[in-house]
């Protein structure tokens, strides 16, 4: 009885100490999944970048997030911030961005901030892809023959058309 008893008390201790939410920029990850899997979470980080921030941030990327000391979550926050410093340039998302020419490794909510400022861009200069936006058609080379469509009809009603002439044959007659 002692024993599980003692596990019972680490256990509600464990939940004391507990953040569900750590907010690393503008994004509240969970902080009862391990460190790789929250930090995936976020926009701009994969599986491969997040097992390279807990790497730089000299933390146990299996630990569960919301259980980590302060020490150990600033650290990850600084690996997250300056990201392109530990990472090689293909790897970066903004390589040769078009008006600094720099190569950096957005996140979060200056990810998708980029990529509507990219699309708006394309739209305005009349490029074949925001062209393709504009339209609201696909871009990217997709098929659009079969799919795709917007209209509520799909494939052929075979029954409307024999009906149509059904009561085209009756009128001639």
């Amino acid at each position: 009885m002692s024993a599980d008893n003692t596990q019972d008390d680490a256990a509600e201790e464990e939940d004391d100490d507990l953040r569900y939410f750590v907010r690393i920029g503008t994004t509240d990850l969970d902080g009862t999944k391990t460190v790789e899997r929250s930090l995936t979470d976020m926009k701009g980080i994969g599986e491969r970048t997040a097992r390279i921030i807990t790497d730089v941030a000299s933390v146990d990327r299996h630990a569960t997030f919301g259980l980590l000391e302060e020490d150990e979550i600033d650290s990850i926050v600084n690996a997250v911030e300056n990201l392109d410093d530990h990472i090689p340039g293909w790897m970066t998302n903004r390589r040769d961005d078009f008006f600094s020419g720099d190569t950096d490794h957005k996140t979060g909510s200056d990810l998708e901030e980029k990529r509507r400022h990219d699309i708006n861009r394309m739209k305005m200069i009349d490029s074949y892809k925001g062209v393709r936006h504009k339209r609201g058609q696909k871009v990217r080379g997709q098929r659009t023959k079969s799919t795709g469509r917007t209209e509520g009809t799909i494939g052929v009603n075979v029954e409307a058309i024999k009906e149509e002439a059904a009561e085209a044959a009756e009128e001639e007659e």
